[in-house]
């Protein structure tokens, strides 16, 4: 049985607890684009209620753009950053009575690390540099994946079930129209297609190959809540195990 984890995005000020029993794994705002020291307590006790990996979810700091905004910022800051923000919640989780499973970059982070193998590596290294036993979230087949190979991590290749992808295997910026799935069959559809067949389909009926371990469902949607429920179970009926990634 081949088995995929079911990640989200929470600790961001939306409904957590209506995602937290339908996924394996939690990425978790750590207060520079979302959330304060409350509600990574919060979202870390839901993960230990509910057996749920526990992750950091690193932003650039920009509380005003919820960190999508992408800007200049130099390799030792983004090391500087991602540290900081590790160890603010893996210091929430030991105090919970848990601890780190992963790191997954948010927003802007993630796709310019995706991309620019400078801030790749500067992710990959403060990621190893706070524990080399976490596990790096990123892009299938991006620089950032490369980037933690290269140094010895383990890493999880991630694929979008509520985002469209270009013919390159990129995501669609959100400012394209049509960017976000918003109907909860389409997600579904694309990802099963991707769990079950490794691809997406693209403009024009083409279709992407994507390999991923791991699928996000995004916690800031209206309905986050009934597309994980469902979701979990279309994935479930086609054959496959949610589980959180494991260590190489």
């Amino acid at each position: 049985m081949k088995t995929i984890d079911l990640n989200a995005d929470l600790g961001e000020g939306y409904d957590d607890a209506a995602v937290m029993p339908h996924i394996s794994s939690a990425n978790i705002a750590c207060g520079f684009h979302a959330g304060d020291a409350r509600t990574m307590r919060h979202t870390v006790d839901l993960c230990v209620e509910y057996g749920v990996a526990i992750g950091a979810h690193p932003s650039l700091r920009d509380r005003q753009n919820f960190g999508r905004r992408e800007m200049e910022i130099s390799p030792d800051e983004v090391h500087a950053q991602t540290l900081q923000q590790i160890g603010a919640l893996a210091a929430i989780a030991s105090a919970a009575g848990a601890k780190l499973h992963h790191v997954k970059p948010h927003g802007a982070l993630y796709n310019m690390a995706a991309r620019d193998r400078a801030l790749a590596d500067a992710v990959a290294l403060a990621v190893r540099d706070f524990d080399p036993s976490l596990i790096l979230i990123g892009l299938a087949d991006s620089e950032s994946i490369e980037a933690a190979r290269e140094i010895g991590l383990s890493t999880a290749r991630e694929a979008f079930c509520d985002r469209r992808y270009r013919a390159d295997g990129s995501l669609a910026p959100r400012s394209q129209t049509g960017a976000v799935i918003e109907e909860i069959d389409d997600a579904i559809a694309q990802a099963i297609s991707i769990a079950t067949h490794n691809e997406a389909i693209v403009e024009n009926g083409l279709r992407v190959r994507i390999e991923a371990d791991t699928l996000c469902v995004h916690g800031d949607r209206d309905n986050a809540g009934d597309f994980a429920h469902r979701l979990r179970e279309a994935l479930e009926h086609a054959g496959l195990r949610i589980a959180a990634p494991e260590h190489a």
